[in-house]
């Protein structure tokens, strides 16, 4: 049986991947998604874009909203948990909430690619014009995109990194009745984040519509459960949400950008969003970087003339490091020094000037960054 065959392989269908097709529709190469879950799936993460999001991806958010959710956010509450929480208003939308499960679909459907869907990645083969996935997909260049846990990203960095890039997240998301609604504290334009004192992670509160979205994530954190306890205690404490709704938790993990090298480029081989390791080592944020990297990918993948040797994709590398940043020459401990995270937590966290304009407005919503100008 002679297997399928792609020009672009792209090995999951979340942000990055459909992100990338959808960069690669007018190109002419022929792009396949390969991703193990079948969509639409749930997906870990407290769920906004920012309008530079929108205009990246030159969303019609009125189309959107018609059958999905999406909650615009004008308001934030922020605080040490356990301590007083500061109120921030803007005069315009900052942001909006999404439902990842309803997002990630979205972007699938529309990036025009085709898809293998509900198929798991397990054998990966080099061939002489390209690559042999499960035995019965051939491609000339792979494109990982399957987040964290990327086979791809793991069969090019097969070496175990340090835990303190990483954050292992977990979330519940619940539809609410209208009498929970009712008792909920919980204002739907108005997302609320919990900082620990220590600044080495953060929780959330983010009503979407008739959705409640609770999460918690800690760096380099192995007893994230014992954290979570004592967050959903602070919750219950304060009254803020349903008390009811706060059972099991699902579980993610993505690595920070910026605080350790990692391969990702090789032959006919290229990594983007999670699966790179390029989320914001200040809030976690995971959305844009995808997206963008997904973007520059497509635009030096239809420059290679087919040829997807490594020194042609190191034009994407240095689109990220011109984008995001250098990486350190040695492996990083955290991105602050753990006396700076106890004056901030005890002092910056709890003034309206830092709060708007960097831990809002530079940490979480990237207004400083200017927009993407794809080649």
């Amino acid at each position: 049986m002679q297997p399928e065959s792609c020009d672009v392989l792209i090995v999951g269908g979340g942000p990055a991947g459909s992100s990338c097709a959808w960069g690669l529709r007018e190109s002419g190469l022929d792009v396949l998604i390969l991703d193990q879950a079948t969509f639409p799936r749930d997906k870990v993460c407290a769920g906004w874009i920012t309008p530079a999001v929108v205009d990246l991806l030159s969303l019609d958010l009125a189309d959107y909203q018609k059958s999905h959710v999406l909650q615009p956010i004008t308001r934030f509450r922020t605080g040490i948990i356990g301590g007083a929480a500061v109120q921030t208003e803007y005069m315009q939308t900052v942001s909006y909430g999404i439902r990842r499960r309803e997002f990630d679909d979205y972007l699938l459907n529309r990036c025009g690619a085709r898809t293998r869907l509900g198929e798991k990645f397990h054998s990966l083969e080099r061939t002489e014009t390209g690559w042999l996935v499960n035995g019965t997909l051939q491609a000339k260049v792979i494109v990982g995109a399957g987040g964290h846990f990327c086979p791809v990203a793991r069969w090019l960095n097969p070496e175990k990194q340090s835990e303190h890039t990483v954050v292992l997240a977990q979330e519940t998301e619940f539809q609410l009745t209208s009498e929970q609604l009712k008792v909920c504290r919980v204002q739907p334009e108005r997302p609320e984040l919990y900082f620990s004192p220590d600044l080495r992670g953060y929780a959330w509160c983010f009503l979407k519509g008739e959705f409640l979205n609770v999460g918690i994530g800690r760096e380099g954190e192995k007893q994230l459960s014992a954290a979570r306890d004592e967050f959903i205690q602070f919750l219950d404490l304060e009254g803020r949400v349903p008390r009811e709704i706060l059972g099991k938790f699902k579980g993610h993990a993505y690595r920070l950008y910026g605080l350790q090298k990692r391969t990702i480029v090789d032959e006919g081989v290229i990594l983007i969003g999670d699966a790179a390791g390029l989320a914001s080592p200040q809030s976690g944020e995971g959305i844009r970087p995808a997206i963008e990297s997904g973007l520059m990918a497509a635009d030096v993948l239809q420059h290679c003339q087919g040829l997807y040797e490594k020194n042609q994709l190191q034009d994407y590398q240095q689109k990220l490091l011109d984008r995001f940043g250098p990486w350190p020459d040695k492996p990083a401990g955290s991105i602050i020094p753990a006396p700076v995270r106890q004056f901030l937590g005890r002092h910056l966290i709890s003034t309206h000037w830092f709060t708007r304009n960097v831990l809002l407005g530079r940490w979480f919503l990237q207004q400083h960054l200017p927009p993407l100008v794809r080649s």
